[in-house]
């Protein structure tokens, strides 16, 4: 027999899984020598009233073999002599892209500019400690893209461009915890992605796939308005059925080709500002109304947003990628260039929390930077992150200033201890940003510290620059124009292109690409179409 539940329970019985079971075990009033087989299906913490609660929805299992977690299983087929398709970038829009052209028959030629995850991680010593950004290898650029070492939240919004389940299912096959399957807000962590990533890159090698790091694409091969293949920056000509571009959105080098190829690309809406840094036993008691979380409560997030008024034009001020228990990074991808990011380990344990507090930037900021056409909003952060630099003596190190401080107009004599490991120098904000983004965020500061009392102190500060949210240029899939007419065979992919926007949506997105390169260009095996 099977049962299904819904608890809310509070913390101490939620989330401590043997007093949980027996909790489930007294509310259906069974009996432990049934040995009943508790699972959890879904959980999540509500933090909105005084006391804390956690749901919980569950299945419990008497007297039968519970049913399997997962449906997905690695079987994958010899892909070795069959078609081939290019895939640009080894992010997750790019790793699933290949892995869902596996299933379907095709072989992937995945070209990662950067290094593997284990490579990588020299690269990232060398930001952190030596102040030295490598332009191909870094927190953005790398086997595993942004969200390798950027956290691995796989919360999304978008659930109608593809199935979230399947996404985790694949996670979990190939190494994540199957927790990412109860929580609501899912996470992996920083610490764990590395594993998992190199073992998505195995399961494409064994089918037969290629794999190529430190290989950078630098050119297209484009026939009548077709795209045959790209040239690497060793001269390498590779051709295939088709090209999926999942190069992430800081790939400026690949938006200033495609301008040049007049291939069309648009501007996108995005957003900039800051790093905010607590203590994070500061957001706990703000966000769970007492002294600290205790042994089974997760490091407290939160989700801000209000909308500002400057100069007669609203915009809308939000927290962006919160991570308790966390740490701010160097993400920067070219020397001269300062920009900041925010990761957490799986654990959460970090005595820090960090969240992105950006404004919305409007198409008339722009104005200075109109001669650039659709690649002006990649000009507009460029400005803000070498100003950055310059602020800060030309090294990673980066400019911050303490909330209460920039809130009031003052400028901070003393900084705090931080999570960021290049160090901080004290700046003022409002110097660093420019002024359609500073107002506002003060602004809106000041809203969400009446919002959440406390927020907004001179035991917090703010860090510079948050300037990678999203991608400033969105590539249409299938324009029609004159000027532009449609590349056959191009397939532009996730966060790069504009259709993504974390690691759980960009992997929806790939596999989107996938489907529909082989559904125009190939032909599916039909073994491999009933895996789906």
């Amino acid at each position: 027999m099977i049962h299904s539940i819904s608890l809310t329970l509070d913390p101490e019985l939620a989330l401590e899984e043997s007093a949980f079971e027996q909790e489930v075990i007294r509310h259906l009033r069974l009996s432990a020598d049934n040995q009943p087989v508790v699972r959890k299906l879904r959980q999540s913490v509500d933090a909105r009233g005084r006391q804390v609660k956690v749901h919980v929805d569950a299945e419990v299992y008497v007297g039968e073999e519970p049913r399997p977690r997962i449906a997905y299983r690695k079987e994958y087929p010899d892909v070795s002599r069959a078609a081939q398709a290019i895939v640009v970038g080894a992010g997750p829009a790019g790793l699933f892209a290949a892995l869902r052209l596996v299933e379907l028959g095709i072989k992937p030629i995945l070209l990662e500019r950067g290094s593997d995850v284990r490579e990588r991680r020299r690269d990232l010593a060398a930001i952190n400690k030596d102040h030295i950004v490598n332009p191909e290898s870094n927190y953005c650029f790398g086997e595993g893209g942004a969200g390798t070492y950027s956290d691995g939240k796989l919360y999304t919004r978008s659930k109608k461009r593809g199935d979230v389940r399947r996404v985790l299912e694949i996670l979990v096959a190939h190494g994540a915890t199957e927790q990412i399957l109860v929580d609501a807000h899912p996470h992996i962590g920083t610490n764990k992605l590395p594993n998992v990533v190199a073992d998505l890159r195995e399961s494409i090698l064994k089918a037969g796939g290629e794999v190529h790091f430190d290989t950078k694409v630098v050119d297209f091969i484009l026939s009548q308005h077709e795209i045959r293949g790209v040239i690497t920056s060793t001269g390498k000509e590779i051709t295939g059925l088709g090209v999926i571009l999942a190069t992430g959105h800081s790939a400026r080098d690949i938006f200033e080709l495609l301008h040049r190829k007049s291939i069309l690309i648009e501007y996108k809406p995005f957003a900039m500002g800051v790093r905010i840094e607590h203590q994070q036993a500061l957001i706990d008691r703000l966000q769970y109304h007492r002294p600290d979380r205790g042994d089974y409560l997760p490091a407290a997030s939160y989700s801000l947003v209000t909308q500002t008024r400057h100069k007669g034009a609203e915009r809308g001020v939000f927290s962006f990628c919160m991570c308790p228990g966390g740490f701010i990074v160097p993400a920067a991808t070219a020397p001269g260039e300062l920009v900041v990011n925010g990761m957490s380990p799986s654990r959460r344990d970090s005595k820090f929390a960090n969240s992105g507090l950006v404004v919305a930037v409007h198409e008339n900021d722009l104005k200075p930077y109109r001669e650039f056409g659709p690649l002006a909003g990649l000009r507009y952060q460029q400005a803000v992150e070498q100003r950055a630099c310059r602020m800060a003596g030309n090294s990673q190190a980066a400019p911050a200033q303490r909330v209460g401080d920039f809130t009031n107009g003052r400028f901070s004599n003393s900084l705090l201890p931080t999570s960021y490991q290049p160090g901080l120098v004290s700046a003022d904000m409002a110097e660093v940003l420019p002024e359609a983004i500073a107002v506002p965020l003060k602004l809106g500061l000041q809203q969400f510290g009446r919002t959440m009392r406390g927020y907004v102190t001179n035991d917090a500060q703010i860090i510079g620059a948050e300037s990678r949210t999203s991608s400033p240029v969105r590539i249409p899939r299938h324009p029609q124009t004159l000027e532009h007419p449609v590349v056959q065979r191009l397939f532009p992919c996730g966060e790069g292109a504009g259709y993504a926007g974390g690691i759980v949506s960009a992997a929806m997105d790939g596999e989107k690409c996938a489907e529909q390169l082989v559904a125009e260009y190939g032909i599916a095996l039909g073994a491999s179409q009933r895996m789906r």
